[in-house]
Order: C-alpha cells, then structure tokens, then sequence
C-alpha cells in the first residue's frame, strides 16, 4: 500500500505560479514513475505531467512550457511547479505513484491515491 499526501494548493490569479509538493510512502518499489493528475468540475481525471525514477519528464500538451515537474528521490517527494497559471487550470490536484515503459510516453497510475489539493485560478 502507497499512501500520498499533496500540498500546496490555492488559489492565485492568471499568470501567477504555485508549487505543489507530494510526499509518496509505504511499498513504492514496484513503481518506476510518479506523476501528476488533475480532475476539473465535471470532467474526468486527465494526466498532467509524470517522472520516471531516472528524472525523465513527460508533459500533457496543455501544460508544457508552463509546468514542470521534478523529484527528490530520497524523499519520495515530487513537485510541480506550475508558472503562467490560467483559468482553464483550475482543478483538483493529484500526485500518484505508477509505471511507465522508459522511452515512450505510457503511465500506467497505481491504485493509490491521495487528497489532492485545490488549485483555483481566478482574478
């Protein structure tokens, strides 16, 4: 069993940044990636960024250029930097622990899930 808890959340106007944190404990060592998922008002969960063990990213379209994602692997924490924040990115936050196949951009996320945490963007 996984457990995750994300912070970091709130709420901040377009073109602001925040940084969410995710602290990953208990049996990850059967995952290869962490990654971070976000789910809007009445739309399904969508994956927004994830990170192998060896620090390759990959990117929803969506985000790239404006996010970024990264780990401290001797803290089983991962981050995301989130910079130029729109409207549109206003969701519920989720980090997971998952596999992924090196070199392609599949994640498969583990059954573990955290709180999540609120990000609001709104003038």
């Amino acid at each position: 069993q996984v457990q995750l808890v994300e912070s970091g959340g709130g709420l901040v106007q377009p073109g602001g940044s925040l940084r969410l944190s995710c602290a990953a404990s208990g049996s990850t060592d059967s995952f290869n990636a962490m990654g971070w998922y976000r789910q809007a008002p009445g739309k399904q969960r969508e994956l927004v960024a994830f990170m192998t063990n060896g620090g390759t990213a990959n990117y929803a379209d969506s985000v790239k250029g404006r996010f970024t994602i990264s780990r401290d692997n001797a803290k089983n924490t991962a981050y995301l930097q989130m910079n130029s924040l729109k409207p549109e990115d206003t969701a519920i936050y989720y980090c997971n622990v998952g596999v992924t196949i090196i070199g392609t951009t599949w994640y498969r996320p583990g059954d573990s899930w955290g709180q999540g945490t609120q990000v609001s963007v709104s003038s």
